[in-house]
């Protein structure tokens, strides 16, 4: 019997009687990450890692019923052995390691193989069975090194300083937000919304060291947001609150920036491919680490990512989830708007 199996509430392992990242309330729930597509409010218990319970509180209210664990701890639910492993993706990423009589499956969540900064890095697992995303499972998404981006990022800044403009950044609230927070070089102060304090706060409260940023009130005036940087949530990108700042140029990140078409369809002053998710080499370099005899393959490309692994002798399949959805992550960002 496989150790996991997809259906209609999410991927269930069902020797252990538990779904991770369940997208329908169910009874105990494993969950890799925070963000809005593989954490949802409802479920009757919560097993996550120890910097993701900050994230599931902050947002979900969620106090009393979530266990945790660290990285490489293990625990036995009906006899099947499970653990914890770095996704690298944002603060408190997992992926989900199972062993049942010998085999193992690995869940992977999102995740991303370079290191930057907050995030635990990406630690390869050996076993038979990995699920995989595909965000970017395409050749065309080639990631530059995370420093060229923010020296790249840093300069813009800096020229908008010059030409009295003021920069906003558009980066998701929870791992986006925080990379730029602790890679961006300037010499200014760096305003964030409240979403993103929030959270700053949160992950601050568990021993998690941020430079110093502000909070963005209605007492601060315009003049100072132009001399500093401001971040803000998506949902926020095009709001007549950015449009009242001074001379505003906006800088959108994403992965999705690598392509021209991407910064046109957000209507971005600047687009920076700075994404939380692994490049196609990434996607690659890490799955042929894992040796896994068989890989699912979920969000994104799919077809086309399952189909070059089975082209290159790595068995892979592709399976329907309802993971990947960026309009959950921003329907979560603008309820605490």
């Amino acid at each position: 019997m496989a150790l996991i199996a997809f259906t209609n509430k999410g991927i269930y392992c069902k020797q252990g009687d538990f779904y991770i990242d369940p997208w329908r309330p169910v009874d105990k729930a494993v969950i890799t990450h925070g963000h809005a597509d593989h954490a949802k409010w409802g479920n009757k218990s919560y097993l996550c890692h120890t910097l993701t319970k900050p994230i599931l509180e902050t947002r979900y209210g969620l106090y009393d019923n979530v266990q945790t664990l660290a990285y490489n701890e293990q625990i036995d639910i009906n006899g099947v052995k499970l653990s914890l492993f770095p996704a690298g993706h944002v603060i408190g990423s997992a992926q989900i390691r199972l062993e049942y009589k010998g085999e193992i499956a690995v869940v992977s969540g999102d995740y991303k193989t370079e290191f930057d900064g907050i995030s635990t890095a990406f630690e390869a697992v050996k076993c038979h069975t990995f699920v995989s995303e595909s965000t970017f499972g395409l050749p065309i998404y080639t990631w530059q090194p995370q420093q060229t981006i923010f020296d790249n990022m840093d300069s813009w800044i800096a020229d908008n300083h010059a030409k009295n403009k003021t920069s906003v950044l558009v980066a998701y609230s929870l791992g986006k937000a925080q990379r730029l927070i602790k890679n961006l070089n300037v010499n200014c102060e760096i305003f964030v919304h409240q979403t993103i304090a929030n959270l700053n706060e949160a992950f601050a409260n568990v021993g998690v060291d941020l430079p110093t940023t502000t909070k963005i009130t209605a007492e601060i005036k315009k003049d100072e947001l132009q001399k500093g940087v401001v971040i803000v949530p998506p949902a926020l990108s095009d709001s007549k609150w950015v449009k009242s700042l001074i001379s505003p140029a906006i800088g959108i990140c994403s992965g999705w920036m690598a392509v021209r078409a991407g910064r046109r369809w957000r209507s971005a002053d600047a687009g920076f491919a700075l994404s939380d998710h692994a490049d196609w080499p990434g996607l690659l370099e890490a799955i042929k680490a894992t040796e896994a005899e068989k890989v699912m393959v979920t969000h994104g490309s799919t077809a086309v990512f399952s189909r070059y692994l089975n082209e290159i002798g790595i068995y892979a399949e592709e399976v329907k989830t309802q993971y990947g959805d960026e309009e959950a992550e921003e329907k979560v960002e603008e309820k605490q708007l």
